[in-house]
């Protein structure tokens, strides 16, 4: 594999991070097998699968292994939390440098289409369909902290709790870690008196549009972060459209396009 491209798509410092989170490889008390290919061979080779947006048997034959190691790796990688920590660990980075800013955060939501797999359903904004749903939370910098993944007829308020509950204990610059934003800020979808009263009894504040009572327009100031990051996790073309058929799967890549947003982000 060319060492151009693996410094593109795994570079030093994400690669150290990985091999902190990675299970050792399983050994053979038999014996024998193939040659178990280098982690940071098959890191490459999932990214850039995430990043292209191709299926795993259309992995260029310039990375040296098969798209079934590829994706058996994948796999494995999914079932240990592998992605989940590496996120937790791009956050610790962020927040130890003071790069996510608590002060107030928002939350969106984009549905794709899913051609099999649970977690699908009937999407109503595009003529019942079949899709899932990502749902994710922002930082006022507009990078994303938690990310969750739904059937597409889920009601987006059904998710805030999960995406709050979701935000993993992440370091500061000073004093202890943290994992509830200052503020929130959500449009009228979100408009329920148990959810003002749930984010309320843990000390976030929030604002929105109330239903029949204002307009969301005044809100479009600060939650047209979350609207930008939505064409950044596009960025992972895999996303465009659901392949998966286990939601852990498409969980797992809508992880890496969100660490991979948070890793790529110049330090202040």
């Amino acid at each position: 594999m060319a060492a151009a491209l693996v410094e593109r798509l795994a570079p030093d410092d994400l690669w150290d991070l990985f091999q902190r989170v990675v299970p050792p490889a399983p050994e053979r008390p038999q014996g024998g097998g193939h040659r178990r290919r280098g982690n940071r061979e098959v890191l490459t080779a999932i990214i850039f699968v995430a990043t292209s947006g191709c299926t795993w048997n259309q992995l260029p034959p310039g990375f040296g292994l098969s798209g079934v190691t590829a994706f058996r790796r994948f796999s494995e990688w999914s079932e240990a939390r592998v992605w989940a920590r590496l996120h937790r660990l791009v956050l610790d980075e962020l927040g130890a440098r003071g790069d996510l800013d608590w002060s107030r955060c928002a939350i969106d939501s984009v549905s794709v289409r899913a051609l099999k797999g649970q977690l699908t359903g009937p999407n109503p904004t595009d003529r019942g369909k079949k899709g899932s749903k990502i749902h994710l939370m922002v930082d006022r910098s507009g990078l994303p902290p938690s990310v969750g993944i739904s059937a597409a007829n889920l009601h987006d308020s059904q998710a805030l709790a999960p995406l709050v509950r979701g935000i993993p204990p992440i370091g500061s610059r000073r004093g202890p870690r943290r994992r509830r934003p200052g503020k929130q800020h959500r449009d009228k979808g979100y408009d329920y008196r148990h959810l003002r009263r749930w984010l309320s009894s843990r000390g976030i504040r929030h604002r929105l549009a109330r239903k029949g009572v204002e307009s969301s327009r005044r809100l479009g100031r600060h939650r047209w972060v979350v609207e930008r990051t939505v064409p950044w996790l596009s960025g992972c073309r895999r996303l465009h459209r659901r392949y998966e058929r286990k939601p852990e799967h498409f969980l797992a890549f809508t992880t890496i396009a969100a660490t991979l947003i948070r890793h790529r982000r110049p330090a202040n």
